[in-house]
């Protein structure tokens, strides 16, 4: 299994020398498009408490409490390193359904999963439409949060959040 030894955010985004420059480019058009989730290291679930172990770079965070009652911290949009493609991770629903499968087939060369994208170079991504899709999510999310609407599971084995639009 590909792992990402890294323990802080810079180590994470040196861990592929190769793929670094993708890395920043996404961080970039995150920090432009998506200015209301802030980026942080999100160092894994711990063995033995649910949600995801691996690591990534997480843009907004949130809390859900799992089947189990545990509160398990969360990204908004997480951002992780796979061994041959990079990862995004939406954890933010429209009208019921995960965000990222309204935008599918529209995002570039990249892979789908039910509330993620995979790709290999950035530049292989539609730009317009993958911009369009983090300020939709940045919008959601914090029109839901500002409301002080309850947060809800957000991981690819459990429902997403669920942040209807206004």
């Amino acid at each position: 299994m590909f792992r990402v030894n890294a323990d802080t955010l810079e180590a994470y985004l040196d861990f592929d020398r190769i793929r670094k420059i993708d890395l920043e480019k996404l961080d970039k058009l995150l920090k432009r498009f998506a200015p209301g989730l802030k980026r942080y290291f999100h160092k894994g679930t711990p063995a033995g408490e649910p949600g995801m172990r691996f690591k990534m770079i997480g843009y907004g965070r949130f809390h859900y409490v799992a089947k189990s009652g545990q509160q398990v911290e969360w990204p908004v949009v997480g951002v992780a390193l796979q061994k041959n493609y990079i990862s995004v991770y939406l954890s933010v629903t429209k009208d019921g359904a995960s965000l990222v499968q309204s935008y599918a087939g529209r995002l570039g060369e990249c892979r789908m999963g039910r509330n993620n994208f995979s790709f290999v170079k950035f530049d292989d991504l539609n730009f317009a439409t993958v911009s369009a899709l983090l300020s939709e999510a940045d919008r959601i999310f914090n029109a839901r949060r500002s409301r002080g609407e309850p947060e809800k599971p957000a991981t690819s084995r459990t429902r997403p959040h669920r942040a209807d639009s206004t």
